[in-house]
């Protein structure tokens, strides 16, 4: 192997200095001689006990396919297949490979098959986010709680979440976008949006009830009040969303998915707060049957 490595591919022989530069020198046959089987088979391989034999005594040389490239991981070989995801989401289309793989494919004593690349960030990105999702919704609640001191209300502020999260749901399926990290993290984002438009109207009906108004009173002073800071909000967030939502450039895969988690769950979110969360705050605070609304008992 030494020989036939030296005659194809080159040994170095010593070098050569010009000024600061140095040039190896390497020796290798001729080109023509490289490419003709017959012509390497009578390449002379030195004996132990001195003396010479032609290759083609101790060795058969034919041209056949092989691998231009070994590569090694944890010292065993490792081959790597690629591949392209377009038209759908990653993790269902490697969840589809997989159950093809074991269905179709018997590999052979030591061999075994590993999933990575981007499928690979995408399970360690998704874990990631099943821990983060839940303390940041702790986490907003707490604050709510500390606002207003009241788990009522803050429950009440949190109910934008659910709907908000539902709109961005139904705006990734109408625009046929697979759910993606990306889209996870616009998720995240839509919650603050979401709960930020809450806190705006039920500070609002707070502040009525504060001043001794009744509950009817105060959620539609309270409600038209705020209408225009929230239109207002929700529009310039989804003008500014808007953008990435319509890209089609390079970066495309990575925004649009989350602008159009946002640019739905902003719309769904709106349309609660305008429509639901003053009837949810009616119900919530609404007087037991009997009592008037400066809590005394109605005489019969």
């Amino acid at each position: 192997q030494d020989v036939v490595a030296a005659a194809t591919g080159g040994e170095e022989a010593g070098l050569i200095f010009e000024g600061d530069q140095r040039f190896s020198i390497v020796v290798r046959v001729a080109e023509r001689v490289r490419g003709d089987l017959s012509a390497l088979e009578r390449l002379p391989i030195p004996l132990p006990d001195g003396g010479y034999v032609p290759l083609r005594e101790v060795a058969s040389l034919t041209l056949a396919p092989g691998p231009n490239q070994i590569s090694r991981e944890n010292g065993k070989r490792r081959l790597v297949v690629s591949a392209n995801v377009r038209g759908r989401d990653l993790g269902g289309f490697v969840a589809e490979v997989q159950d093809k793989v074991a269905q179709q494919v018997k590999l052979p004593p030591g061999y075994w098959l590993e999933y990575g690349g981007t499928f690979e960030q995408l399970q360690s990105a998704s874990q990631r986010l099943s821990l983060l999702v839940p303390v940041t919704l702790v986490m907003i609640f707490a604050l709510l709680m500390m606002t207003f001191g009241s788990a009522k209300d803050a429950a009440l502020v949190f109910s934008g979440v659910p709907l908000a999260l539902t709109g961005g749901v139904i705006a990734l399926w109408l625009r046929d976008i697979p759910l993606s990290i990306t889209a996870g993290v616009g998720f995240i984002t839509l919650c603050g949006v979401s709960v930020l438009t809450g806190v705006m109207m039920v500070s609002a009906f707070r502040d009525e009830l504060n001043r001794g108004e009744s509950v009817e009173h105060a959620i539609r002073e309270g409600a038209m009040l705020r209408l225009r800071p929230i239109l207002m909000v929700a529009l310039v967030a989804a003008l500014g969303f808007l953008p990435m939502a319509l890209n089609t450039s390079t970066g495309a895969e990575v925004q649009r998915p989350l602008a159009t988690v946002v640019i739905g769950g902003i719309i769904s979110s709106t349309l609660l707060t305008l429509l639901v969360l003053p009837g949810l705050y009616r119900l919530a605070w609404r007087k037991p049957k009997g009592i008037d609304d400066n809590g005394e008992p109605i005489a019969q």
